[in-house]
């Protein structure tokens, strides 16, 4: 396939969709794609006034998407049931059997409870118009649905989008915020009452591990481009997956998060227990010291053994072989590194995306075990919505499915830049000790945003 210009491409994308009008498709869903030459995604998709705008950057680098309008949108804004996730999504997998259409979205930390507005407890997209690099190639990609729509129609629909497009013009220059007031929710002393109850030998004996956590509101009145706050974040955390979802110009969710939820490629399925956490040290002998105490600390181990058990456990049945590293690893981060084991399984013929979403999320890493009573405890005593901060973020399709937790993550408002961080509260965690982890995980976050 021979590379061609931005312009050039989207020339040739409009006699693909005049052609189209005026002939019938065997398939409902269509996919339209030109390779093209190398792009800035991030500053394209900042250029753009088509929303929604998506963006989804691997884990492992070697991919990137930004990805703007809707082709389809499933969104649940009332209480949803897993089953009527997948069969809307396995409805609409059924209208092609191109690999390569993508929905991409996610679902909230607790579906039992109100979602956030734009979000709701559930939405997958996809997409209108999608940039996408893949190592060293990049690819625009046009989606078309004529399931139900009028054929005409659509091809206007897509032509007036691919017309709507701009060229990328740099972000906006880094900044920081003035900040007009801080409040925590919940703020310390209702902290230190929910870790006591957490703690307590009555409840800690049916419930070991509740992960609390603390929404940090900045109250703002200069204008934030949430673009420019995650692309700085991404230099600062480039072995984080980075992701963005913005349904409208009011409200953007951004998140560099270290967690995998799990990676599908056909049948084979690879997951981790990311739980335990310490600081970096200053110098390498004090971060290499530091790395070895969380290796031997008995209350982070028994942290992250706890998930690699309850993983195993879910996966058990949906899988003819689950496999586990027995000892932890240490994963590094710019401010935090934590202990990490590597999962894989090979799922049985059948299993869909919203049977492993099920049986992995929330996983205990950011609910707690057993799920129902640490999500009850959560739901009941947290006092905040946490929405889609340690939900499930990522893509589906027919043969590969990538999620990513969403923790370190923030929801930007006019006038207000809401921070999320957690901790996993066991026998032994002490209230003073947890808060300042909640801290250290919001460090970089608010390294970007204002003067420290």
């Amino acid at each position: 396939m021979s590379v061609m210009s931005l312009p050039d491409a989207l020339l040739s994308l409009e006699a693909k969709i005049q052609h189209l009008s005026k002939t019938q498709s065997s398939e409902p869903l269509v996919q339209l794609t030109e390779a093209v030459s190398a792009l800035p995604l991030i500053s394209w998709l900042a250029s753009q006034e088509l929303y929604p705008r998506i963006y989804w950057h691997g884990r492992d680098k070697e991919e990137e998407v930004a990805a703007i309008g809707c082709t389809c949108d499933f969104f649940f804004d009332d209480r949803v049931a897993d089953q009527q996730l997948a069969e809307v999504y396995q409805r609409q997998r059924s209208l092609s059997y191109n690999q390569s259409i993508r929905y991409y979205g996610g679902v909230a930390f607790d579906r039992e409870v109100e979602g956030w507005p734009e979000f709701g407890r559930a939405r997958f997209v996809l997409p209108r118009i999608e940039l996408r690099r893949s190592g060293k190639d990049f690819r625009l990609l046009l989606n078309l649905n004529f399931d139900g729509n009028d054929r005409h129609d659509e091809c206007q629909a897509a032509l007036q989008a691919l017309k709507a497009l701009k060229r990328p013009r740099p972000l906006t220059p880094p900044g920081k915020v003035n900040v007009l007031g801080r409040s925590e929710y919940p703020e310390y002393p209702r902290w230190q009452q929910l870790v006591e109850q957490v703690t307590a030998e009555k409840f800690n004996r049916h419930t070991p591990k509740v992960v609390l956590s603390r929404l940090s509101q900045l109250e703002i009145n200069d204008p934030v481009d949430p673009w420019m706050v995650l692309a700085c974040w991404q230099g600062r955390c480039p072995s984080s997956f980075q992701f963005g979802f913005q349904f409208s110009k009011d409200r953007t969710f951004i998140s560099c998060s270290p967690e995998r939820l799990y990676l599908r490629r056909g049948q084979e399925l690879f997951t981790e227990a990311l739980a335990g956490t310490t600081l970096r040290g200053l110098t390498q002998e004090e971060d290499e010291l530091l790395a070895k105490q969380l290796l031997e600390d008995s209350k982070n181990s028994h942290e992250n053994q706890l998930v690699r058990q309850h993983i195993v456990e879910n996966l058990s049945p949906l899988s003819h072989y689950v496999g586990a590293e027995e000892s932890p690893r240490i994963f590094k981060l710019p401010h935090i590194q934590h202990l990490h084991r590597a999962i894989r399984a090979e799922l049985k013929p059948g299993i869909n995306d919203f049977q492993l979403l099920l049986a992995l999320h929330p996983t205990p890493a950011v609910g707690g075990l057993p799920r129902p009573s640490a999500l009850s405890f959560i739901r009941q005593q947290e006092g905040y919505n946490r929405g889609w901060y340690a939900g499930a973020c990522g893509y589906l399709n027919r043969h590969e499915s990538e999620f990513s937790v969403a923790i370190r993550s923030a929801l930007i408002e006019p006038g207000r830049i809401n921070l999320f961080a957690g901790a996993g509260i066991v026998a032994g965690s002490d209230p003073e000790a947890e808060w300042q982890e909640l801290d250290n995980k919001l460090a970089t976050i608010l390294s970007i945003l204002v003067e420290l």
